[in-house]
């Protein structure tokens, strides 16, 4: 398991938890950036995650298990990316816009540019469907309620309820 670990002198870096052996995590790649939101390939032969050292975030794709190189996939920021399942494709999220890339694996990495599907405002997080051809995201409802301004504290409530409820 891969995942971004908060790091005093080094931001966040990515870290790795193995279920066989010693239960302890290791670093996997950790540089002055921050590294984080990491993605295994379907065949776990590759990494996809973003870094912020350009200045901005962007999405890298590094081997799994020796990161010591790295290719960048978006141009213009990226972030939050998604394997296709078929390994062949990866999705990132650049603002509101959905964008793919295609990838090959075949003797050396080969990245395609990167292409908008299409733009929708949504929340944090996104997937693709096993078949990569349909997206689950969460999409704000402009029609709902605004967000509550008030909290009531109730103390005691099950004396309360008690009370109202023998």
């Amino acid at each position: 398991m891969l995942f971004a670990d908060a790091n005093p002198e080094t931001r966040a870096d990515l870290s790795l938890f193995r279920i066989e052996g010693e239960r302890t995590p290791e670093i996997f790649l950790q540089t002055a950036a921050n590294e984080i939101n990491p993605t295994f390939s379907p065949d776990a032969r590759w990494v996809a995650y973003q870094s912020d050292e350009s200045g901005q975030f962007e999405v890298y794709l590094t081997p799994f298990p020796d990161p010591s190189r790295k290719w960048q996939v978006s141009t213009g920021g990226g972030t939050q990316a998604v394997w296709n399942p078929n390994g062949r494709e990866l999705f990132y999220r650049n603002g509101n816009a959905v964008m793919a890339v295609a990838v090959s694996t075949n003797a050396e990495l080969s990245l395609g540019k990167p292409k908008r599907l299409f733009e929708r405002d949504f929340l944090d997080g996104f997937d693709v469907t096993p078949d990569g051809q349909r997206f689950v995201m969460v999409i704000p409802n402009e029609s709902a309620a605004p967000p509550p301004t008030q909290l009531n504290l109730v103390l005691n409530w099950g004396e309360e309820l008690t009370r109202l409820v023998p």
